[in-house]
């Protein structure tokens, strides 16, 4: 058996020692905001009332607020981002392994990024581009866009609203969801609430229950209006 060079035994001695200043910061609190900073990697960052704020380059792990809202700059890292209260917002090429959810608010991933996990809100918009989601989109009142070159690998669903949502106040408006210029839908489109379904003539999309599909072929969809 041949023998294993010294200086990797060195070397593997050296990481291990060195492993327990290697483990990334967590950041708790419940009252203030958060920011990590750019460039730098971090644990778990949460807060209960206030912000949180990742920027270009920072790498968190799970980011959870209640009372306030997520905002990641581009090419960042993270688990999931996670609101009650407050909006999400992504810029381009993040990496988020997981969910990202919110209650009240809303979300919108620009350009280049991938979620590993499912986008959600109760009451907002979502807004996707040219983003790779593997998971579904869902929402009960709130109008969902999936943009220009996005691909959703899981489905769209729009809940109907109910005494589970209380005390959400759920908007009454007829709900607007664009499947922009070359996106695709892998999965089923299912609508339990009345809302008007724009499909680019570019886009494909699967199964759909509970709504008919408008076919446009314009740059963007028809203006609220038109509805």
């Amino acid at each position: 058996m041949k023998r294993v060079p010294s200086f990797l035994v060195l070397a593997c001695g050296a990481l291990l020692a060195a492993a327990p200043a290697l483990a990334q910061q967590d950041i708790s609190k419940v009252n203030g905001s958060i920011v990590a900073q750019a460039g730098r990697a971090y644990g778990d960052v949460e807060t209960v009332n206030g912000s949180i704020s990742i920027e270009t380059g920072a790498q968190v792990e799970d980011a959870e607020t209640v009372n306030g809202s997520i905002n990641a700059g581009d090419d960042v890292v993270a688990d999931s981002l996670t609101t009650v209260n407050g909006q999400i917002r992504v810029g381009a090429r993040a990496r988020i392994r997981g969910d990202v959810e919110t209650v009240n608010g809303g979300i919108f991933i620009d350009r280049g990024s991938s979620v590993g996990g499912d986008v959600g809100t109760v009451n907002g918009a979502i807004g996707l581009v040219a983003v790779d989601l593997a998971g579904d989109i869902s929402t009960v009142g709130g109008d969902i866009t999936v943009g220009v070159g996005s691909h959703v690998r899981g489905g769209v669903r729009v809940h109907k609203s109910g005494a589970n949502w209380m005390p959400v106040r759920i908007s009454t408006r007829r709900q607007r969801v664009i499947i922009g210029p070359g996106a695709v839908v892998d999965g089923p489109l299912v609508f339990e609430r009345d809302v008007v379904l724009y499909v680019h003539e570019t886009a494909r999309i699967g199964e759909v229950a509970g709504a008919t599909p408008v076919r446009y072929s314009t740059p963007t969809a028809p203006p609220r209006s038109d509805d």
